[in-house]
């Protein structure tokens, strides 16, 4: 006679357990890991290292840094892109992404056309790059 196997997806604590008699079973612990991907949940980073969390994560399970509130600082990949693709000539996705610094220059220099060119590798890069990866470089 097989023992019985309970999996549990709790959605108020967003984790999923996984009760067992027979815990050697790697089905099981599969069925578990399923059953937590497609549970409605918000999530967001870990501004250290870029794991996905629960958005109403503290600390983060992976590196165990506390998450930062944000602060309205969060700036959408897809916008930063735009603006570098097709205004960045004039150094706007870097005004954007808060590095003023860095925008002034592209503005200065913006009759040399040299921005432009680095603007648009700069475009096609944050459209590559992953949202974990911007997450941990630009907000």
């Amino acid at each position: 006679m097989q023992e019985a196997n309970n999996i549990n997806v709790d959605e108020s604590n967003e984790s999923a357990t996984l009760t067992t008699k027979n815990a050697q079973s790697p089905d099981l612990q599969a069925a578990a890991s399923v059953a937590l991907e497609s549970s409605p949940q918000s999530s967001k980073f870990c501004s250290e290292c870029g794991a996905k969390i629960s958005a109403r994560a503290e600390v983060c399970p992976k590196c165990g840094v506390r998450a930062s509130t944000p602060t309205g600082s969060e700036h959408n990949k897809t916008t930063a892109a735009l603006l570098a693709l097709f205004l960045g000539g004039l150094g706007l996705h870097k005004f954007y992404l808060g590095r003023t610094g860095m925008g002034l220059i592209y503005l200065v220099f913006c009759w040399t056309l040299v921005p432009a060119l680095i603007s648009l590798v700069e475009g096609i890069q944050f459209l590559s790059m992953s949202e974990a990866e911007f997450a941990i470089k630009y907000r």
